[in-house]
């Protein structure tokens, strides 16, 4: 069973081996399986292993102030200690992001989250350790259906104003200490 608690404001790190993994507001909390109803432990157990994988570290970081998930991936990049994070909203959607760039732009954009697997989660957990290396990995093969976001559209706005109703603009990046 997922397990979040809240450590404390969030400082910048010094680790050149640490990735960030940034969540949205009611990630584990409010909402606790993605689109698809796969379990968010499930979700992040893959992404860090997929770090693992690669030799590097991560900590969890919560973004209470904002549900776009340009800005969550942009304030855990100037947070990781390699510049590195991979962020995700609770439904899924997920983003790798270095902390020099734009908060719309990105290293890579996982939009269609209910076409995510686990297995793709691991993949992208280990494409972002390699970033955060500094290694220029191939990009993760991305899938794409033109009817996913129609087939999802109530779901997803359900979601999102769950996400809106636990965001608060006011509050700055908490560390997390995760147990899954």
């Amino acid at each position: 069973m997922l397990e979040i608690k809240e450590l404390g404001l969030s400082q910048p790190g010094t680790d050149a081996k640490e990735i960030v993994i940034a969540v949205s507001p009611a990630f584990g909390t409010g909402l606790t399986q993605s689109i698809k109803d796969v379990p968010l432990e499930d979700v992040l157990k893959e992404l860090c292993a997929g770090i693992e994988e690669e030799g590097m570290n991560y900590r969890f970081v919560k973004v209470y102030n904002s549900t776009d998930l340009g800005i969550i991936a942009s304030q855990g990049s100037k947070l990781a200690g390699s510049g590195i994070c991979v962020a995700m909203q609770s439904r899924g959607t997920t983003v790798i992001h270095q902390r020099d760039l734009l908060p719309l732009d990105n290293l890579e954009l996982f939009p269609q989250s209910p076409l995510i697997t686990t297995e793709m989660y691991r993949t992208i957990g280990k494409t972002t350790a390699k970033y955060g290396k500094g290694e220029s990995p191939e990009p993760v093969e991305i899938l794409n259906d033109y009817m996913v976001p129609s087939k999802f559209l109530i779901k997803s706005t359900l979601m999102h104003f769950k996400e809106g109703k636990m965001a608060n603009r006011d509050m700055a990046p908490i560390d997390l200490e995760v147990k899954f």
